[in-house]
C-alpha cells in the first residue's frame, strides 16, 4: 500500500512516516510542491497526504493538476491544513480532496482517516508485523512483546513505542522533540525531560540489552545495533 506525504515540516513527516510504516504502508515523501507533483505522476500512490502551504507549488495547485490528469484523478487525497486556512480547505474539497485534518493533529486520528478514505475506494490496508532482532534483544511489533536474553520484558505502551522507534531508526541520532512527536503525538504538549525519564526506565528494564540505547548529551539518542 503506497502512501505519498507532501509536507515541508520534517518533524511532521518523520512522525507520520514511522507510524504509517508500522501500519504496513510503503511511505514516500516530498518536502516541496515541485518534487511532490513529480512523485504523484511517477509513483501513482494509493493515497496522498497533502499540505497546502508548500514551497514551489502550493498544495491547491498540486491537487488541481492531479485531478486533471486521467491517471491520477482517482487517487484519494487528504489535505493537511492550519486552522487559519478555512477558505483553502473549502477550495480543496471542491477540487476533489476526500478529507482534511487541521494541524496540530493526532497521528492516530490521521491514520484512522486514511483507512476510512481507503475503504471508500474499496482498498484494505494490511498491517505488517515484523520482529526486530539485535543480538539477544527481540522486538515484536505485532503483539508488542519484547525479549532480552530469551526472557520476556514487561514494558508500558510508551516504553515499547520508544524502543521500537529507536530500533527502527538504528544508527540514526534521534532528538527528543522528534521522539515526542512520534511517540506522544504531534498535538501533545509535553516537556522533553519526559523522554529522558522513560528512556531511563526502559534501560533499567532491558538490563544488559539497554546498552543498545546510547545518549548523545544535548542532542538525543541513538540505537546501536551491536553492543
Amino acid at each position: 500500500m503506497k502512501i505519498l506525504i507532501i509536507e515541508d515540516e520534517k518533524d511532521i513527516v518523520q512522525a507520520l512516516e514511522y507510524n504509517l510504516k508500522k501500519e504496513g504502508f510503503e511511505v514516500s515523501k516530498a518536502y516541496d510542491g515541485l518534487q511532490g507533483s513529480k512523485l504523484i505522476a511517477s509513483l501513482l500512490p494509493d493515497i496522498i497526504l497533502l499540505d497546502l502551504m508548500l514551497p514551489g507549488i502550493d498544495g491547491l495547485e498540486i491537487l488541481r493538476r492531479a485531478k486533471k490528469e486521467p491517471k491520477t484523478e482517482n487517487i484519494p487525497v487528504i489535505i493537511l491544513t492550519a486552522k487559519s486556512q478555512e477558505a483553502d480547505r473549502v477550495v480543496g474539497l471542491e477540487l476533489g480532496a476526500d478529507d482534511y485534518i487541521t494541524k496540530p493533529f493526532s497521528v492516530r486520528e490521521l491514520i484512522a482517516r486514511v483507512k476510512t478514505v481507503l475503504k471508500r475506494y474499496g482498498v484494505k490496508s494490511e498491517p505488517m508485523s515484523p520482529t526486530l532482532k539485535f543480538g539477544t534483544l527481540e522486538i515484536n511489533s505485532d503483539n508488542h512483546e519484547v525479549k532480552a536474553g530469551g526472557k520476556p520484558v514487561e514494558l508500558t505502551a510508551k516504553e515499547f513505542s520508544l524502543l521500537h522507534y529507536l530500533a527502527s531508526n538504528k544508527g540514526k541520532v534521534v532528538g527528543r522533540e522528534r521522539l515526542l512527536d512520534a511517540v506522544w503525538g504531534i498535538d501533545v504538549a509535553i516537556e522533553t525531560r519526559t523522554v529522558d525519564v522513560h528512556i531511563r526506565r526502559l534501560r533499567e528494564k532491558l538490563g544488559k540489552a539497554g546498552k543498545h540505547i546510547k545518549t548523545l548529551r544535548g542532542v538525543g539518542y541513538r540505537f546501536i545495533e551491536n553492543v
